[in-house]
């Protein structure tokens, strides 16, 4: 059982009714998603979503394919990474909600690194995919502090 899935069912009953088994997979499902998107393998990463996947990137982006939010991030970072540190399960009637947080870490486009980047995203699954993916991180907040903005 990969970690994520581990933490979903510590959080779930654990008695195995198909809503913790359903929670499992999802974190799962989540977890190898984020694993291929981070490589980055976009197309690995499209065996976990129904398509159109609906995608809402920082700023409001909208994608349907983690080819889109892949190309998004080549502009964004010269390489990111995520450090996975927890998953969230929340069952619910033909869905789950898995929320997965941690931080980003690697370079901005000029090659300066970072870490400890927040992030939260958000995840629906039906049906073993993914049908919905929102992300919010502290990618702004950083660009505006490294150019001298403090609002």
């Amino acid at each position: 059982m990969s970690a994520a899935a581990a933490k979903a069912a510590m959080i779930t009953p654990s008695d195995g009714t198909a809503a913790a088994a359903a929670a499992a997979a999802a974190a799962d499902i989540v977890e190898k998603f984020l694993v291929a998107s981070m490589v980055p393998d976009p197309e690995t990463a499209a065996r976990y979503i129904a398509e159109p996947l609906k995608l809402t990137f920082t700023g409001g982006r909208k994608f349907s394919h983690p080819r889109e939010s892949t190309a998004f991030n080549a502009k964004r970072y010269k390489w990111v990474k995520k450090r996975m540190e927890r998953s969230d399960v929340a069952p619910g009637h033909g869905e789950t909600i898995v929320y997965n947080t941690g931080t980003l870490y690697g370079e901005w486009p000029d090659g300066t690194p970072f870490e400890g980047n927040r992030y939260v995203d958000r995840f629906v699954v039906c049906g073993g995919k993914i049908v919905q993916m929102d992300v919010w991180n502290d990618s702004a907040e950083r660009l505006l502090t490294r150019n001298g903005i403090d609002a």
